[in-house]
């Protein structure tokens, strides 16, 4: 896949500067203003897997489990050709169309089941331009988003996360708002769901999805 023009990638950024100004980082729903999450039923989880050496092709994996308990309530897979590539600060443009479309089927199919949060494993406003790929979704969405991310990102100026450690993990994970949700409130959340190093829907939504390539694609190693 060919390299982004500059031209495209001014063009991104001009989008992820309008995407910006709509998202919301306050609480938005009633459930998040209780300290126990009363109200809270559904918690989402996306994730794209890949077949290793094949960055074009990608199973997106939508996961909605129940709160606080964490059991499957719905999930959905879809094999994808994505249409743009990976550019460091730029996930949002590559992996978004294909996640943001299970959403809508979720949404158009069984809205009674659509979740009530998104775990994204990504960046939110912890990006250099306070634009990630947890911000596209919750913004295009509309639905309230936290950004997971496993590594940290140095960012001049740029404090827009906080820690989240596990139990069972000594590695920490980097939690962002997303969308319709406050940093207090995204890492509380976080906390709750995490049986392991990760939040438990974006855990599942990576099993799954690799495990769903293993079945159905002759991979011997997916990513």
């Amino acid at each position: 896949m060919d390299a982004p023009s500059e031209e495209l990638l001014l063009q991104w950024q001009r989008e992820q500067f309008l995407l910006r100004e709509r998202v919301k980082e306050e609480d938005t729903e009633e459930w998040q203003r209780h300290p126990d999450f009363c109200g809270l039923k559904r918690v989402g989880g996306v994730d794209l897997s890949f077949i290793k050496g094949d960055d074009i092709h990608a199973c997106a994996h939508l996961v909605v489990l129940s709160y606080p308990h964490m059991q499957l309530l719905h999930e959905d897979f879809k094999m994808v050709t994505l249409k743009a590539p990976y550019v460091a600060g730029f996930l949002g443009f590559r992996e978004a169309p294909p996640l943001l479309q299970t959403l809508e089927k979720l949404k158009n199919e069984l809205p009674d089941l659509m979740p009530q949060v998104l775990f994204v494993d990504g960046n939110g406003l912890f990006h250099s331009r306070e634009c990630g790929l947890a911000c596209h979704l919750g913004v295009q969405a509309d639905l309230p988003c936290v950004g997971v991310a496993k590594n940290l990102l140095h960012l001049d100026g740029v404090v827009k996360s906080d820690e989240h450690q596990s139990q069972s993990s000594s590695k920490p994970v980097y939690v962002s708002v997303g969308h319709r949700i406050s940093l207090a409130t995204a890492v509380s959340l976080t906390h709750r769901c995490c049986l392991y190093r990760v939040p438990e829907p974006i855990r599942q939504a990576d099993l799954r999805s690799r495990e769903y390539l293993r079945s159905h694609i002759l991979a011997p190693d997916v990513s």
